[in-house]
């Protein structure tokens, strides 16, 4: 007997449910992230927006307005893509991009704190290049299981070189 290919007990069918209660947690999880950079950031700490606009800085860094919009766009790109990901629940490599993803969001997690939280701009330039490399090793595991999945992290892969840059370019200026 054939098994239809939509049929609820195929690999397809079984697989391409939405499965919105995980899309929820992943997108929590994710904004949970961003708001503890938000916490440490300047526009929610006096003492941070002090010792910040102390800092000297590069020309090119984008304005301080456009850091907000940015990072909730690339939370939710990144979200829907371990989403995308998740719901591959039959797909050997799985396991491994999940586990890339949350590594490289407790690094994203620990970039504001280190920053912002204990002024260390050494220990924030090697946290930013460690979340880039993991974000790129992300983006590969995630291509191995879902190809618009790893996609959808390019432009958070982007982002994370230019902050590579901005810390980089901050602790130079700072020493």
């Amino acid at each position: 007997m054939r098994i239809p290919v939509e049929s609820a007990t195929s690999y397809r069918g079984r697989n391409s449910r939405p499965n919105l209660p995980a899309l929820a947690v992943l997108v929590l999880l994710a904004l949970t992230a961003g708001v503890l950079g938000y916490l440490f950031s300047p526009a929610s700490s006096p003492a941070a927006a002090h010792w910040y606009a102390a800092l000297l800085k590069p020309a090119w860094i984008p304005p301080p307005q456009w850091f907000g919009p940015i990072w909730l766009a690339l939370y939710g790109l990144m979200a829907v893509a371990a989403w995308l990901v998740w719901r591959e629940r039959y797909h050997r490599a799985r396991a491994q991009a999940m586990v890339m993803y949350g590594l490289q969001l407790l690094l994203n997690a620990a970039w504001a704190p280190v920053f912002f939280g204990m002024k260390n701009l050494g220990g924030a330039l090697f946290v930013a290049v460690a979340l880039c490399l993991a974000v790129a090793w992300c983006l590969r595991e995630f291509a191995r299981v879902k190809g618009v999945a790893a996609a959808l992290l390019l432009p958070y892969l982007v982002w994370t070189g230019i902050a590579v840059g901005m810390s980089l370019r901050i602790w130079q200026l700072n020493p």
